[in-house]
Protein backbone atom coordinates (compact mmCIF):
# COMPACT_ATOMS: atom_id res chain seq x y z
CA UNK A 1 0.00 0.00 0.00
CA UNK A 2 1.27 3.19 -1.05
CA UNK A 3 1.74 6.40 1.52
CA UNK A 4 -0.89 8.78 1.00
CA UNK A 5 0.43 11.54 -1.52
CA UNK A 6 -0.34 15.14 -0.12
CA UNK A 7 -0.77 18.15 -2.57
CA UNK A 8 0.41 21.43 -0.99
CA UNK A 9 -1.74 24.39 -2.19
CA UNK A 10 1.22 27.22 -2.77
CA UNK A 11 -0.02 30.56 -0.97
CA UNK A 12 -0.76 33.62 -3.18
CA UNK A 13 0.57 36.89 -2.73
CA UNK A 14 -1.52 39.05 -1.05
CA UNK A 15 -1.20 43.15 -0.05
CA UNK A 16 -3.32 44.74 2.59
CA UNK A 17 -3.53 49.01 1.95
CA UNK A 18 -1.33 50.61 4.28
CA UNK A 19 -4.66 52.14 5.61
CA UNK A 20 -6.13 49.01 6.95
CA UNK A 21 -3.07 47.65 8.03
CA UNK A 22 -2.94 49.23 11.54
CA UNK A 23 -6.43 48.02 12.63
CA UNK A 24 -6.54 44.98 11.07
CA UNK A 25 -3.44 44.24 13.32
CA UNK A 26 -4.76 44.88 16.32
CA UNK A 27 -7.99 43.25 15.50
CA UNK A 28 -5.92 40.30 14.73
CA UNK A 29 -3.55 40.65 17.46
CA UNK A 30 -6.77 40.86 20.05
CA UNK A 31 -8.28 38.16 18.84
CA UNK A 32 -5.02 35.45 18.75
CA UNK A 33 -4.75 36.97 22.35
CA UNK A 34 -8.09 35.01 23.10
CA UNK A 35 -7.21 32.14 21.58
CA UNK A 36 -9.54 32.49 18.87
CA UNK A 37 -8.48 30.40 15.52
CA UNK A 38 -9.67 32.85 13.05
CA UNK A 39 -7.78 35.47 14.67
CA UNK A 40 -4.50 33.56 14.64
CA UNK A 41 -5.20 32.91 10.71
CA UNK A 42 -6.00 36.81 10.05
CA UNK A 43 -2.82 37.36 11.84
CA UNK A 44 -0.58 34.86 9.98
CA UNK A 45 -1.76 36.64 6.50
CA UNK A 46 -0.91 40.69 8.17
CA UNK A 47 2.39 38.78 9.04
CA UNK A 48 2.90 37.14 5.48
CA UNK A 49 1.32 40.52 3.49
CA UNK A 50 3.54 43.42 1.74
CA UNK A 51 1.57 46.74 2.79
CA UNK A 52 0.69 49.00 0.04
CA UNK A 53 0.08 52.66 -0.34
CA UNK A 54 -3.46 53.69 -0.69
CA UNK A 55 -2.66 54.72 -3.94
CA UNK A 56 -1.26 52.01 -5.49
CA UNK A 57 -2.57 50.94 -8.96
CA UNK A 58 -3.36 47.84 -8.22
CA UNK A 59 -5.90 48.84 -5.03
CA UNK A 60 -8.80 48.21 -7.74
CA UNK A 61 -8.04 44.58 -8.13
CA UNK A 62 -7.21 43.88 -4.58
CA UNK A 63 -9.75 42.39 -1.88
CA UNK A 64 -10.02 44.67 1.00
CA UNK A 65 -12.45 45.70 3.55
CA UNK A 66 -15.04 47.25 1.72
CA UNK A 67 -14.48 45.01 -1.40
CA UNK A 68 -17.10 43.04 -3.02
CA UNK A 69 -15.90 39.71 -3.90
CA UNK A 70 -17.16 36.87 -6.01
CA UNK A 71 -15.98 33.69 -5.41
CA UNK A 72 -16.34 29.97 -5.70
CA UNK A 73 -15.02 27.38 -3.66
CA UNK A 74 -13.83 23.47 -3.92
CA UNK A 75 -17.34 22.64 -2.03
CA UNK A 76 -19.33 22.52 -5.42
CA UNK A 77 -21.33 25.21 -4.05
CA UNK A 78 -22.54 27.69 -6.98
CA UNK A 79 -20.43 31.14 -7.34
CA UNK A 80 -21.29 33.87 -3.79
CA UNK A 81 -20.72 37.47 -3.93
CA UNK A 82 -20.05 39.16 -0.24
CA UNK A 83 -18.63 42.08 1.14
CA UNK A 84 -15.83 41.98 3.64
CA UNK A 85 -16.26 44.25 6.17
CA UNK A 86 -15.37 44.91 9.83
CA UNK A 87 -16.92 43.13 12.41
CA UNK A 88 -18.50 45.28 14.03
CA UNK A 89 -20.33 46.77 10.39
CA UNK A 90 -21.53 43.37 9.28
CA UNK A 91 -25.20 42.54 10.34
CA UNK A 92 -27.70 39.50 9.80
CA UNK A 93 -27.30 39.94 6.07
CA UNK A 94 -25.61 37.30 4.18
CA UNK A 95 -23.81 39.43 1.75
CA UNK A 96 -21.47 41.11 4.87
CA UNK A 97 -18.68 38.69 6.00
CA UNK A 98 -16.48 39.94 8.66
CA UNK A 99 -12.84 39.86 7.80
CA UNK A 100 -12.79 37.89 10.85
CA UNK A 101 -14.32 34.80 9.90
CA UNK A 102 -12.16 32.12 7.69
CA UNK A 103 -13.69 33.05 4.72
CA UNK A 104 -12.97 37.08 5.07
CA UNK A 105 -9.47 36.54 6.73
CA UNK A 106 -8.81 34.13 3.85
CA UNK A 107 -10.12 36.52 1.45
CA UNK A 108 -8.15 39.94 2.34
CA UNK A 109 -5.50 41.20 -0.08
CA UNK A 110 -6.55 38.65 -2.63
CA UNK A 111 -6.75 39.28 -6.49
CA UNK A 112 -9.04 38.13 -8.85
CA UNK A 113 -8.01 34.57 -9.82
CA UNK A 114 -5.82 33.88 -6.45
CA UNK A 115 -7.10 30.83 -4.50
CA UNK A 116 -5.99 30.27 -1.21
CA UNK A 117 -6.62 27.62 1.54
CA UNK A 118 -8.28 27.73 4.65
CA UNK A 119 -10.26 26.11 7.61
CA UNK A 120 -13.57 25.90 8.61
CA UNK A 121 -14.91 23.54 11.30
CA UNK A 122 -11.72 21.25 11.01
CA UNK A 123 -12.39 21.21 6.85
CA UNK A 124 -10.05 22.34 4.49
CA UNK A 125 -11.59 24.39 2.00
CA UNK A 126 -9.96 26.21 -0.82
CA UNK A 127 -11.43 29.54 -2.23
CA UNK A 128 -10.64 30.91 -5.39
CA UNK A 129 -11.32 34.56 -6.23
CA UNK A 130 -13.27 35.27 -9.50
CA UNK A 131 -13.98 38.99 -9.26
CA UNK A 132 -13.60 41.54 -7.20
CA UNK A 133 -14.93 45.31 -7.19
CA UNK A 134 -14.64 48.13 -4.81
CA UNK A 135 -18.36 49.26 -4.61
CA UNK A 136 -21.55 47.61 -4.07
CA UNK A 137 -23.39 46.62 -6.86
CA UNK A 138 -26.75 48.25 -5.78
CA UNK A 139 -24.84 51.40 -4.57
CA UNK A 140 -27.08 54.65 -6.16
CA UNK A 141 -25.45 57.60 -4.77
CA UNK A 142 -27.86 59.64 -2.73
CA UNK A 143 -26.60 63.53 -4.22
CA UNK A 144 -24.92 63.77 -7.44
CA UNK A 145 -23.28 67.05 -7.46
CA UNK A 146 -22.46 69.30 -10.52
CA UNK A 147 -20.28 67.76 -13.43
CA UNK A 148 -17.27 70.50 -14.14
CA UNK A 149 -18.10 73.42 -15.63
CA UNK A 150 -21.85 72.92 -15.04
CA UNK A 151 -23.19 75.57 -12.45
CA UNK A 152 -24.18 74.10 -8.93
CA UNK A 153 -27.86 74.58 -8.46
CA UNK A 154 -29.11 73.92 -5.06
CA UNK A 155 -33.04 74.86 -5.98
CA UNK A 156 -35.27 72.46 -4.66
CA UNK A 157 -37.58 72.57 -7.23
CA UNK A 158 -41.31 73.88 -6.73
CA UNK A 159 -43.03 73.27 -3.77
CA UNK A 160 -46.85 72.78 -2.54
CA UNK A 161 -48.58 75.94 -0.65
Amino acid sequence: MKPKECAVLPLPRIALIASDYPRLEQLARRAAEKGDLDGIFLMGEINRAEIVPDESDDLRSLVTVGSWVTYCTNRGAPPGTVQLMWPEECSSDPARISVLTPLGAALIGLKAGDQMPYVVAGCLNVVRVQNVTRSGPNVVPLFRGARRGEPFDDDPGPTAA
